[in-house]
């Protein structure tokens, strides 16, 4: 019988490299950089950084998902785990309750292993990790524990793309699909709407390596999503999405990339405060989004 070749981390779990990533991965707590910030803080001690993460994870909800692109949902729902805080401060994050205030609580290992079976025993079809960037060693300190506990689902690594290029490698061969935003291309928008100073070099960096584990996106017979990129761009207005910058960063990695143009833009939050963004887009902006993005294989949610 021909051995299936997903999830990717059953391989790794078998040769023992699974545990050895475990390891590193909580040893880098101790002096945090997990993520771009480089805080440094001792998480592994209770200590906080950008994040407000310390040696435990903290979670919001989990549950099937069915709102997501049909690759990422199929027909049983992606299995949805809500991570609070995050490592960006978007001032139109539509979730602003649990990137920026927190809400949630905390979860040791165990319990979010466990998570992670529920959402198998439901019969989802993956479990889709949000916002992960800042948790990364406590996701795979609980894997170990779902694996050898039975769990046999892809991961989903759902992300806004500020991402540590040496974290992102600890996931190779891991995470079999990566969901990743790709918010703008203008450093000075990275600053004033999501307050950190490198998005741009961070995200191209990261969704590099991305696409250099996993490829373009691979579905099964039924169209689900077993394995590849899925890039997400959210047109916001007054072009502060960049969009024709972005789509040509995109076709640069692959002209036949798989992407996601989004047009549900709402002022959520702060976003009022800052002109540029205190409206929803208008169909002209959406149209001359997808005219930017031409080419490259549009997914619908």
């Amino acid at each position: 019988m021909k051995r299936n070749l997903y999830p990717s981390y059953l391989k790794l779990y078998e040769s023992g490299e699974l545990e050895r990533r475990v390891a590193k991965a909580l040893e880098s707590l101790s002096s945090c950089e997990v993520c771009p910030h480089r805080c440094r803080v001792n998480r592994s001690e209770g200590e906080l950084g950008f994040c407000k993460v310390g040696r435990f994870a903290t979670v919001s909800s989990f549950f099937p998902h069915r709102g997501e692109e049909f690759p990422i949902r199929g027909f049983r729902g992606s299995g949805t785990i809500f991570f609070s805080y995050c490592n960006m401060r978007c001032v139109y994050c539509q979730n602003y309750e649990l990137s920026h205030f927190g809400e949630g609580r905390e979860v040791f290992p165990e319990e979010l292993a466990q998570m992670m079976l529920e959402l198998q025993e439901m019969g989802c079809h993956n479990v889709n990790l949000v916002s992960p960037s800042h948790v990364v060693p406590q996701i795979l300190e609980a894997l170990l524990i779902a694996v050898e506990r039975g769990l046999r689902i892809p991961l989903v690594y759902n992300t806004s793309s500020y991402d540590s290029l040496e974290t992102l490698r600890l996931l190779d061969g891991v995470v079999d699909i990566y969901l990743a935003d790709l918010k703008y291309l203008d450093t000075d928008y990275g600053r004033r709407f999501s307050r950190v100073k490198d998005y741009p070099q961070r995200a191209k960096e990261a969704l590099r390596e991305m696409y250099r584990q996993v490829g373009n996106l691979k579905t099964d017979s039924r169209g689900v999503a077993v394995r590849g990129l899925l890039v997400r761009h959210l047109v916001l207005p007054n072009d502060v999405s960049t969009t024709g910058e972005v789509m040509e960063f995109l076709r640069s990695i692959d002209p036949r990339l798989s992407v996601n143009v989004m047009a549900q833009y709402f002022p959520h939050y702060r976003a009022k405060d800052y002109p540029e963004l205190a409206r929803r887009i208008s169909p002209e902006e959406f149209r001359e989004a997808l005219r930017q993005a031409e080419g490259l294989s549009l997914v619908r949610d």
